[in-house]
């Protein structure tokens, strides 16, 4: 009995001190510091966390490239050498092809219908998380998707839609590459910190981003002219943690996690939001030009969506990977979040 009784104090005390360790946790991403997702999620984020926590959590950041480029971090996750990485589905198209499905043009008008629509789908348990997320070992721990995007371009010369075939477009990839060539455009792949010098050099013609990236990147002074209240889809990225990493967690740091999660999911999205409508309004005080386009115009660009989405369902279905049911389940969420709106 007196042994029982102390291997149960013992045991009770030793689950104590797990739950009171600290945890230093080392995270990276590809954002120029003042990038407004830094400012308004990620750094919100870890001081959330931490707080949470009362302290024992603590946050290693490591922005601006400084441990790796956007498309490098799926990898540096899955071995470890970051602890928490910036995921961006469309820089890893090969390995997580079904997210995309947040990205396609048309589907959601705000941050928070796609955030709040993909954010269920890839929290534990959800649908993309036991399909994609699980099979890479990554876990996310909190997701972003800026409101959808715009053409922001180096020229005013954009009169119609017909004038937009054969511009040189920086687009992350995925979803966004199959817009821009359905509309006649060439997508061009690179990192958004490039951005700024090859539309200076003129090696692209404009960019894929919502107007609250234009400043981030310090495009205002060469941006002639933007899209207005059209859709070219967006990107979302999910800062996923090492799934053996979370495992070793204690639990009520997981529970920091899914919590401040589901938090931020809505304070983010609600503060893009915001922003979007404020940088719309900077712009044009600026005097950059918003694309003259017709009722005919729109109506060309917003009918390709359809094809999109069935030509990038069928693309992913002729890999033997179930494209249709990643739409079928992305409009169920997104029908599920303006339900909820309502």
């Amino acid at each position: 009995m007196k042994l029982s009784l102390f291997a149960a104090t013992m045991l009770c005390l030793s689950g104590s001190v797990l739950s009171a360790q600290e945890v230093t946790l080392r995270m990276g991403d590809s954002l120029p510091v003042g990038h407004v997702i830094a400012e308004t999620a990620t750094q919100p984020w870890i001081d959330l966390v931490t707080e949470r926590s009362e302290g024992r959590l603590k946050i290693d950041y490591y922005p601006a490239q400084q441990i790796g480029k956007a498309k490098d971090f799926l990898r540096l996750t899955q071995s470890g050498l970051v602890d928490i990485g910036y995921i961006g589905p469309s820089y890893v198209t090969e390995k997580m092809p079904l997210s995309a499905v947040a990205e396609l043009p048309g589907a959601s008008k705000t941050s928070c219908e796609v955030m709040r629509s993909y954010w269920s789908l890839v929290k534990e348990d959800g649908w993309l998380f036991e399909t994609e997320y699980q099979p890479n070992g990554i876990r996310p721990l909190f997701i972003v998707a800026l409101p959808p995007y715009q053409l922001i371009l180096g020229s005013d010369d954009v009169t119609s839609a017909e004038s937009l075939k054969g511009l040189k477009i920086r687009a992350a990839g995925g979803a966004q590459s199959l817009t821009l060539e359905e509309l006649g455009m060439v997508p061009v792949r690179m990192a958004p910190p490039e951005i700024y010098d090859a539309m200076s050099r003129g090696t692209v013609d404009g960019a894929l981003l919502a107007y609250i990236s234009v400043d981030s990147y310090k495009l205002t002074p060469i941006t002639k002219m933007v899209s207005n209240g059209q859709n070219f889809g967006t990107v979302v990225v999910a800062y996923s943690i090492n799934e053996e990493k979370w495992q070793d967690l204690p639990e009520d740091i997981r529970t920091v996690f899914r919590e401040a999660g589901d938090e931020m999911t809505d304070t983010a999205c609600t503060e893009f939001d915001a922003r979007e409508t404020a940088a719309a309004e900077s712009l044009q005080a600026e005097g950059i030009t918003f694309a003259p386009l017709s009722e005919e115009d729109t109506a060309i660009l917003q009918g390709a969506n359809d094809k999109i989405a069935q030509d990038w369902a069928k693309a992913l279905e002729d890999r033997g990977l179930p494209g249709s049911e990643a739409l079928d389940q992305f409009s169920a969420a997104l029908k599920k979040v303006r339900s909820q709106a309502e």
